[in-house]
């Protein structure tokens, strides 16, 4: 749940997703990651900046791997 609101936290807001957090998500996967950001940027007091968060959601993903891979 910590992750979860983190990474929320980055890509609706200011938030930084921490090195566990990134190892956990890509664990989860890409596609549990597109559809939990979509659902939430489907929301009518989001939907205008989705194409904001959906670059955020991608970004954060690529951000991850990348980590991930390092480690």
């Amino acid at each position: 749940p910590k992750c979860a609101l983190n990474i929320i936290g980055q890509v609706f807001g200011n938030g930084v997703v921490s090195i566990p957090c990134c190892q956990e998500l890509v664990k989860e996967g890409n596609e549990c990651h597109d559809t939990l950001i979509k659902y939430i940027v489907d929301r009518p007091t989001l939907i205008a900046n989705e194409t904001k968060y959906l670059q955020k959601r991608d970004e954060l993903w690529a951000h991850c791997v990348s980590v991930s891979k390092a480690i």
